[in-house]
């Protein structure tokens, strides 16, 4: 018969100290999980892709005026989605020309069904005026906009748009971007200008030449024919797009043959919507083009790929045009991933070599393994949780840098000075972890709790705070196994010949500052300065309370006085 089980070997944390293979097994899961997750399943933004839960309503009214805009179009409409199930709120603007409804909806509601319900209350309007266009309704969607291109200079508006359309369509086209806009650029618009004498030398009206260039203006099906070859399929391809083309377009056919055109009345012009605005970018005129980030495109990828385009393209451009590049948020994001990286390499090395001068370098090198283990296994469990790799994550795991390693280092420490009163390498593993357990977990989670309140924050700003609790939520949790369950069990056994030999240098360099030397210097400062110091402290607690306050006062008087 075995042995039975010793009870100080019994528990959770005496079995993963003991089984080697299972804690080995955990570690790789995290790190080679983590790894995994951040190549195939995270997305990386600059900001989060949340969702407003906002509908809007536009409707384009040509030539009206505010006050005829709000009798007209927005009071029916706020009329009739003001009752709608999920409405929080109605905002409306009235502007020369257009109308703009938001309907704010409330915390919970369904947006999908809430669009439907909008559009079914606005399709039952029937007062519009005639001459308002059709409503436009939709969801407000956040796009994450990675660059804007520039076009720039002593040139035209049509050269500029012309060269931005250009943009557009060979940035689309190329691997890695698949969103484009053009932007700062009056819509494209062709105007037939006739004078008062041409109509009378014809004896026309304008509504006989708008009717005429409505009907030759049509791309439309008509239906199928069948045939003993198969099914034909009809339609009216007539839709024409530029000034040359209305110019063509017939008005009258006259008896002996001739036919009168829209260009022999009127001035075509190939122009733009008459609007009062227009883009400038270092005092000339300018047209952008917005590129923005979708899918699985890191807003790193894009911007270097919109970079590349624009050196192709910096040479073929007119003499008296320049581009640029306005709003690049990659350089924001690339700096918030490199303040992360410096404060993670600045933290594995303090930890490594403080550790390594007051305990031990063997033991310093099993503690400072739990900063990667506990981040790369956060990146496992983020896409779960509906959280990119972004501004706030990142921001999130700075935050979790100065901590995410205090749990090990209390069970690194109570472990070392086990072994100094003289238990094996197992059993100071067991006893050290045991004694110290309780207060790191408690340490733990009232560091979550303190950040759980972030995860219940309503409406839009919510939907940002919530992605730094789950991050350090997640980073801490898994930080307290790795002390728990994977830490143990490095420090239950010698370290394997490879990671020896891989430390054997930082083990050379700790053995020429003597890392015994410098670990009894500490206690020698603990025993003979510290403790008489705390003991006298606490003797005169009042003075010491006082002093305390009037350190408070000073600071604050400091920073009030700039």
């Amino acid at each position: 018969m075995s042995e039975p089980t010793p009870p100080s070997y019994r528990g959770p944390i005496a079995w993963m100290a003991q089984n080697h293979v299972a804690s080995n097994v955990l570690m790789a899961l995290l790190i080679l999980g983590g790894l995994a997750s951040l190549f195939t399943r995270t997305q990386f933004e600059v900001f989060p892709e949340v969702d407003i839960d906002t509908v809007l309503v536009n409707v384009v009214y040509p030539g009206a005026s505010p006050t005829e805009i709000e009798q007209g179009v927005v009071l029916a409409i706020e009329e009739e989605v003001r009752g709608l199930d999920g409405v929080k709120e109605v905002r409306s603007t009235a502007v020369e020309g257009s109308a703009i409804v938001a309907i704010d909806l409330l915390l919970g509601a369904d947006p999908d069904r809430a669009l439907n319900d909008v559009k079914s209350a606005v399709d039952r309007i029937t007062s519009f005026p005639a001459e308002a266009e059709r409503p436009i309704i939709s969801l407000v969607n956040t796009r994450n906009e990675v660059v804007t291109v520039i076009f720039y200079g002593d040139a035209d508006e049509a050269t500029l748009r012309k060269l931005a359309d250009r943009a557009r369509s060979e940035l689309a086209s190329r691997k890695g971007i698949t969103l484009v806009e053009v932007a700062g650029v009056r819509p494209l618009e062709v105007s037939v200008e006739i004078p008062q004498e041409k109509l009378r030398a014809h004896r026309l009206t304008l509504e006989e030449v708008a009717s005429a260039i409505r009907l030759a203006n049509i791309d439309l099906p008509a239906g199928e024919v069948k045939t003993a070859a198969g099914q034909i399929l009809l339609r009216t391809q007539e839709r024409k797009d530029f000034g040359r083309e209305f110019g063509e377009v017939v008005i009258r056919a006259n008896p002996d043959g001739s036919k009168l055109r829209v260009r022999d009345v009127a001035k075509v012009v190939d122009g733009f919507r008459e609007e009062d605005y227009r883009s400038e970018f270092n005092g000339k005129t300018a047209s952008m083009v917005r590129v923005f980030r979708v899918g699985s495109e890191s807003p790193t990828s894009v911007s270097d790929e919109v970079r590349a385009y624009l050196d192709e393209i910096r040479d073929e451009l007119p003499p008296t045009v320049q581009v640029a590049t306005w709003i690049d948020w990659s350089d924001m994001y690339r700096d918030r991933i490199d303040l992360l990286k410096r404060n993670a390499y600045l933290g594995l090395v303090l930890v490594l070599v403080i550790l390594g001068l007051f305990l031990e370098p063997r033991l310093a090198f099993w503690v400072t393994l739990g900063i990667p283990i506990s981040f790369a296994g956060s990146l496992l469990f983020l896409p779960g949780a509906d959280v990119s790799i972004n501004m706030i994550s990142v921001f999130g795991f700075i935050v979790t840098l100065g901590m995410v390693v205090d749990d090990a280092i209390v069970v690194g420490e109570a472990v070392y000075a086990r072994r100094q009163q003289g238990l094996s390498l197992l059993e100071a593993a067991i006893a050290g972890t045991r004694e110290v357990a309780v207060p790191v977990t408690f340490s733990i989670l009232t560091t979550c709790v303190a950040f759980a309140p972030m995860l219940f924050v309503p409406g839009l700003m919510g939907k940002f705070f919530r992605v730094v609790p789950v991050v350090v939520i997640s980073v801490l949790l898994l930080s307290l196994t790795e002390s728990l369950f994977i830490l143990p069990a490095h420090l239950s056994h010698k370290m394997p010949k490879p990671v020896e030999l891989l430390l054997w240098p930082f083990i050379k360099v700790m053995g020429l500052f003597r890392a015994e030397k410098v670990s009894q210097g500490l206690e020698t400062f603990v025993e003979k300065i510290y403790r008489p110091f705390l003991v006298k402290i606490l003797e005169y607690r009042y003075v010491t309370l006082s002093a305390d306050i009037a350190l408070l006062v000073v600071t604050a008087g400091l920073v009030a006085g700039g």
